[in-house]
Parts: structure tokens; C-alpha cells; sequence
């Protein structure tokens, strides 16, 4: 189960990270990681304080990061972007870190998510991810060409006709819903490593974009695994691990293209 999470996870991340990389959005994708923080502290207030057992720490996380996709995508480029980036990083952890602070009990769930849980996987979590998994490759399967036209070329696609600022707040979604599935393998603090070192090293090795989003895909599931190994073998923190295994990889990775 751990290994099917990690797999759907990196798949995902593999996917939507090269659009990430190629757009150069990987600054907002950071933002939106942080801010989960805030939806996941509230959620686990109100599923402990009122009793609300159904309302799982990753419903608030996936509400916060669609919420902060979108209140990104209405800025659509315009002036100081980067504050309002920067100013829902800050507020998703400052909300999440008050409410943790009024939340009864001990908040072990929490910490699974800061730092990633995939060894704690269960049947429902996989469910969950299985079903994310499915809402992103559809996505992307009705969506890949118009996405590619947004990410290379802006300016051309508007005169294309194509609605560019739906397909940016369709984009930003995805990248909200990703880093909510890969919360689950590394967490929410080395989320931004994992969705887009992948893809970052496939970029130094490919040309093609769909070349790209493959060996981006490769590279994600592989470094969960080798990451999954050397966490048990060395009784390292999993996310920690599968994070530091990509980073590695890709500084090798440049190493070899300079050399070569």
C-alpha cells in the first residue's frame, strides 16, 4: 500500500511538475504548499472540538490549496504578484500554526503531514489518492495541448483564441490538487523538491516536452523508491530521505550534462 501510494504520488508529480518547470511557476507552487497548512490546522480543530470525525486533516488541506490556486490565478500576472504569493505562504502557516495551538489532544496527525506519513498510509488515504490521481490524468488528457500553449508561448495562445485565463486557474488547480497528494509521501515542507526536481532533471536530459513529463515521471517513482529503501535500511525519516535522494540526483544530474 505504502508503495502504491508513493507510486500514484509520484506519478502525479511528474505530470503536472513539468508544467510547473516549464511555466517557471514553481515559486507559487511553493506558496501553495505552505498555505495547506492553514486548512489542516482548521480541519483538525473542528473534527476534535465538535466531534466531527469524517472531516480528515487532508479535506481542509485540498480546500486551502484549490483557494489559494484561485485567489493566485485572479492576479493572472498582474502587479505584485510575488506579495500576494509570499503573503498567502506566510498566512496559510500563521492560520495553521493558531489553530493547531487551540486544538486539543496531541497533534501526531499533523506532524505526519509536515513531514510525511506514507509509511502510515491506510486503504482510505489510498483511495483518496487513487481518486486525485484520476481528476489529474483526465485533466491532462483533455487539457495537455492547451496547457502546452499557455506554458511556451502566452501572447500566441490568446490570439489562438484559447480562454488563457481559465486554463491557468484549471492549471493552478492541478498543481494545488499534486501537492496535496504529495503531502502524503514527503510532506508539506518538502513537497516543493519532490514536484519539481523530477522534472528539473528530465529538462537537462530532454527536449521534448512529452520525452520530459515521461522521464519526469520515472525519476518521481524511482526516488520514492530508492528513498523508501534507504529510509528502512538507514531508519531514516521516509520524506526526508526520498527528498534528499532527488536533490542528489539532480546535482548529479547537472554534473553530468557539464561534463559531458
Amino acid at each position: 500500500m505504502t508503495l502504491l501510494a508513493g507510486i500514484g504520488s509520484s506519478l502525479a508529480g511528474g505530470i503536472v511538475g513539468s508544467y510547473v518547470v516549464t511555466k517557471r511557476i514553481v515559486f507559487i507552487s511553493g506558496s501553495i504548499s505552505h498555505a495547506v497548512l492553514g486548512g489542516m490546522g482548521i480541519a483538525l480543530y473542528l473534527r476534535r472540538t465538535f466531534n466531527l470525525l469524517w472531516l480528515e486533516p487532508i479535506y481542509g488541506a485540498l480546500a486551502f490549496a484549490i483557494l489559494s490556486a484561485f485567489l493566485i490565478g485572479i492576479i493572472n500576472y498582474k502587479e505584485r504578484e510575488d506579495t500576494v504569493i509570499a503573503s498567502l505562504w506566510t498566512s496559510g502557516m500563521a492560520l495553521g500554526i493558531i489553530f493547531l495551538s487551540l486544538t486539543p489532544g496531541y497533534n501526531v496527525e499533523v506532524l505526519n503531514f509536515l513531514f510525511g506519513n506514507i509509511l502510515w498510509t491506510s486503504q482510505k488515504d489510498l483511495l483518496i489518492l487513487l481518486a486525485l490521481d484520476a481528476l489529474i490524468f483526465a485533466a491532462v488528457f483533455f487539457f495537455h495541448r492547451k496547457f502546452l500553449a499557455i506554458c511556451f508561448d502566452e501572447k500566441q495562445a490568446k490570439l489562438q483564441g484559447l480562454a488563457v485565463k481559465s486554463l491557468y486557474f484549471l492549471l493552478l488547480s492541478l498543481v494545488a490538487i499534486t501537492v496535496v497528494l504529495l503531502i502524503q509521501v514527503v510532506g508539506v515542507i518538502l513537497v516543493i523538491a519532490i514536484l519539481t526536481l523530477p522534472a528539473a532533471l528530465a529538462n537537462v536530459f530532454c527536449q521534448k516536452f512529452s520525452s520530459i513529463m515521461a522521464s519526469a515521471s520515472f525519476f518521481g517513482v524511482a526516488f520514492t523508491f530508492i528513498g523508501l529503501i534507504l529510509s528502512f535500511t538507514l531508519n531514516w525519516p521516509p520524506g526526508s530521505t526520498i527528498s534528499l535522494v532527488a536533490t542528489v540526483a539532480y546535482f548529479l544530474g547537472l554534473g553530468i550534462k557539464k561534463s559531458a
